[in-house]
């Protein structure tokens, strides 16, 4: 119950760094698909956010745990929304394996659907020729700067779980090959280990599991200066969990916010005087990381990435549904996210003239900027 006070902390704060603006009687309405609140809450969150902001816009769905297996499924979730002639944008974050194949269905009959993705698995260059918009952390740029920042908190060894499903995704396996020559550079060891794969055989208890099992070999084997990073979501919570207790190092996380994985590891309480206050929550947090003797050596990124691509995203489609935003104008659209994250953003195109855009935000470290 704490964790879900502190989304639904957050998701009212990132509400009201929304201007607070009545729709009245919209004339359309925008579909919105996610994870289960099991596989990606934040987004999860972030649509409870965007019907609490606009009710009566927003039609929600969400796709199975088990994507991977059942692709037809999430390709009915979306297709059944374009089926509403009042759908005239289509919101999904994270745009699992099967989305871009349901947006190739869906333009054959609604074409005039605007498509807004969050956190996109599939081949980038394929997904922005068929989307509309894309928002996802840079990630070929964080193989730098995660590092980069894992050597400021004090890291010698610098530790890759991953599997062979996500190491299939080019960006993934890109910023996996930089994180190693930036290793190579700062004079760091990069080790790459496997962990099971959540969608696999045991699911994801057995990943989560192996997770807290092997963070003590791992620092027994190269000592408590060894940074921790997974590509996994639902690793976050018993990563954060395994390195506080073995005093290591985490730079951030997968998709990075100060409430992924952070308050379940925790056990963060959250008063009614903290509610709807962000920057607050974050102070709880850092005072906790700060008693546990971790100060310095965990971080994370000023806002919930997994909350901003789903609220952003409706904010997005929404403005373009209604004429206010020309999403090919990479400043504006950088305008409306920022806006609503409250903080400096970097933005920059997949390729010339696309809308596949990828952003940087700048870390906050507990006990050292997080005060």
């Amino acid at each position: 119950m704490a964790k879900r006070s502190v989304l639904a902390a957050v998701a009212l704060a990132l509400i009201l760094g929304l201007a607070s603006v009545s729709i009245g009687a919209a004339d359309f309405k925008i579909g919105v698909v996610t994870g289960t609140v099991s596989q990606g809450e934040d987004e999860y969150r972030g649509a409870e956010a965007a019907i609490q902001k606009y009710p009566g816009l927003i039609l929600h769905r969400s796709y199975p745990d088990n994507f991977m297996q059942e692709q037809e499924t999430t390709i009915a979730q979306i297709t059944g929304l374009a089926s509403d002639r009042q759908v005239k944008a289509i919101v999904i974050n994270q745009a699992v394996p099967g989305t871009v194949a349901a947006i190739r269905k869906v333009r054959e009959i609604r074409p005039d659907i605007i498509f807004v993705l969050g956190e996109p698995h599939e081949d980038p260059p394929i997904v922005e020729k068929y989307a509309d918009v894309s928002l996802i952390p840079n990630n070929i740029a964080r193989g730098t700067t995660i590092v980069r920042l894992a050597k400021k908190l004090g890291a010698k060894t610098f530790v890759h779980y991953s599997f062979p499903r996500h190491m299939s995704y080019a960006d993934l396996a890109t910023r996996r090959d930089i994180m190693e020559e930036e290793c190579k550079k700062l004079g760091m060891r990069f080790v790459f280990a496997n962990a099971p794969d959540p969608m696999g055989e045991g699911g994801l208890p057995a990943a989560q599991q192996f997770i807290l099992e092997d963070v003590p070999r791992k620092v027994g084997q190269y000592g408590k200066d060894t940074a921790f990073f997974s590509t996994n979501c639902g690793m976050q919570e018993p990563l954060i969990t395994a390195v506080i207790k073995a005093g290591a190092i985490f730079p951030e996380q997968c998709c990075p916010s100060p409430t992924h994985g952070y308050p379940g590891a925790l056990g963060l309480e959250i008063t009614d005087n903290m509610k709807g206050n962000f920057p607050a929550i974050i102070r709880a947090i850092n005072a906790e990381i700060v008693k546990k003797g971790q100060a310095g050596r965990m971080a994370t990124w000023p806002v919930a990435t997994g909350y901003l691509n789903t609220i952003a995203g409706v904010e997005i489609a929404k403005l373009a549904v209604e004429k206010k935003l020309n999403y090919k104008d990479m400043d504006a659209v950088r305008k409306v996210v920022q806006g609503i994250a409250g903080t400096p953003i970097e933005f920059e195109r997949l390729s010339a003239g696309g809308q596949f855009y990828r952003y940087l935000i700048d870390s906050i470290i507990f006990g050292v900027t997080v005060k």
